[in-house]
């Protein structure tokens, strides 16, 4: 039986922290709920089902030009896992 070890896992903080996705080039704003963060990524409750392809991008203030890039980890229904690629 082969057994996979996860890459260890960086400490997270549960929240419910209001936010943004940027959808269109950064047009189209859609609201969504950081349900835990870590440095590495975060767990995220979608407003509402929307397509979200591997790359997005996340507003954490209301400041628009911070943004926070991502890549798309894991779905399940309105839930994403996203994994933190840079920030601008």
């Amino acid at each position: 039986m082969a057994v996979f070890k996860r890459e260890s896992r960086k400490p997270r903080h549960t929240t419910r922290h209001d936010a943004w996705m940027l959808l269109d080039g950064g047009f189209a704003k859609r609201n969504c709920t950081v349900l835990d963060l870590s440095s590495g990524g975060a767990r995220i409750k979608l407003a509402d089902a929307i397509p979200a392809g591997s790359r997005l991008r996340l507003v954490l203030t209301g400041d628009v030009r911070k943004v926070t890039h991502c890549r798309l980890i894991w779905r399940k229904d309105t839930i994403i896992g996203v994994e933190f690629t840079g920030r601008s």
